[in-house]
């Protein structure tokens, strides 16, 4: 075992009240996945906290612990709190890479999940394992959605989504590569075909843009777009970077990856959206950041920017502008399907379990939430799997 993840796993004060819990969206029991682990019980370690996320591989990659169970921990007030990040992923990858992950005895019940992102992953995973007959149908060649297509390699291993994909269709789950529904096949079909509930979880795959001259010009890309395959754009040397959350890093590391030697990321605000720790990676690499700056125009070299203190028009010029301003969902589905209502953002109605206006269908995700976290995500999904498990056995 790696000596610092047992120093690590030793720190822990075993509270009466985890305050670490508590920070965790999906409340990981941190405080026993640890004594375990000491117990030298790993497996059973691993087995729980797959039950409680079936995502906490990729959750002890990619979540904000600063903000979450490590933000909270108890040692924060005196001085290091525990690497509980580093802690999970030791535990859970052991576990996943020698699960054999088994469905639940058969139901005789189908049911369509339609996207394969991390809400769509927990509740095909969840629900097989009930006994449910689970098709999953992707759009694009491989599943993972914003895993896959949306976070960089250097953050989350693709290999983590491979071996996802065997340990499903060892379920039994069925997996629909290049399929949208919406297009020649809806939702009105499935049930036709009869699936006893839908699941929607696609995602949001449209870029949010800025409304401002020259947004159509060449040089000018999405976050979005560009992270699903930056090895097909050509960007120079100069690249300025609109937004500053935690995509907008993924964007300016990329970037500098490729062969940009300039990248420059311009927020709003006199502060970043993103963490700490992607800001610090972020810098180390050579990014850096310009603040209170509102873009006005974009030209063939470059941007007009407002100063937000002083109204001042400043001109940065660059070759490559990349805009980070968050994602909306696409409406294919939803245009596709009656009884099935959405906000004024385009985001599916449901309650507050997912239910959506029309009988049978749910949601979750960013398609409900807007562009939220991974371990957000999973937290609501379990809510809804639990729903649509009792909605199902109910017909």
């Amino acid at each position: 075992m790696p000596l610092h993840v047992i120093d690590e796993a030793k720190r822990c004060l075993q509270c009466k009240k985890p305050l670490c819990v508590e920070g965790c969206p999906v409340n990981t029991p941190i405080p026993e996945m640890i004594s375990l682990l000491l117990d030298r019980k790993i497996n059973e370690s691993g087995e729980m906290l797959f039950k409680n996320n079936p995502m906490s591989l990729v959750c002890s990659l990619i979540c904000d612990h600063e903000r979450q169970c490590e933000g909270h921990c108890i040692l924060n007030k005196k001085g290091t709190p525990i690497h509980v990040s580093s802690i999970e992923n030791f535990i859970s990858e052991n576990y996943f890479d020698k699960v054999k992950l088994n469905p639940g005895e058969r139901l005789g019940k189908k049911v369509a999940i339609i996207g394969s992102g991390p809400a769509g992953l927990t509740i095909s995973i969840i629900l097989a394992q009930k006994g449910y007959d689970v098709t999953v149908f992707e759009a694009r060649e491989k599943i993972g959605g914003v895993l896959r297509y949306g976070i960089p390699e250097f953050r989350l291993s693709k290999k983590i989504l491979d071996q996802l994909y065997e340990k499903m269709q060892d379920m039994g789950i069925k997996i629909r590569p290049n399929t949208s529904i919406g297009e020649g096949m809806s939702v009105d079909n499935l049930f036709r075909d009869g699936y006893s509930s839908v699941f929607i979880g696609t995602g949001v795959w449209k870029p949010n843009t800025l409304n401002i001259k020259g947004e159509t010009l060449g040089h000018v890309h999405y976050a979005i777009d560009y992270l699903t395959n930056p090895d097909v754009y050509n960007l120079g040397d100069k690249v300025l970077v609109i937004g500053a959350g935690n995509a907008a890093m993924d964007v300016a590391r990329t970037a500098l990856r490729k062969g940009a030697r300039e990248v420059t990321v311009f927020a709003r605000r006199d502060v970043a959206s993103a963490s700490k720790k992607e800001m610090d990676y972020a810098s180390i690499e050579g990014v850096e950041f310009i603040y209170n700056r509102t873009p006005r125009e974009i030209t063939d070299e470059g941007v007009w920017f407002m100063d937000t203190n002083t109204e001042e028009k400043i001109f940065h010029p660059c070759d490559s502008i990349i805009i980070a301003v968050s994602q909306g969902p696409r409406s294919r589905i939803v245009s596709s399907t009656s009884g099935l209502d959405v906000d004024k953002k385009g985001l599916v109605v449901v309650n507050e379990n997912g239910e959506t206006t029309r009988k049978g269908v749910y949601a979750s995700g960013d398609v409900v939430l807007g562009a939220k976290t991974v371990v957000e995500a999973v937290y609501y999904s379990k809510k809804v799997a639990t729903a649509m498990d009792q909605y199902m056995k109910g017909i």
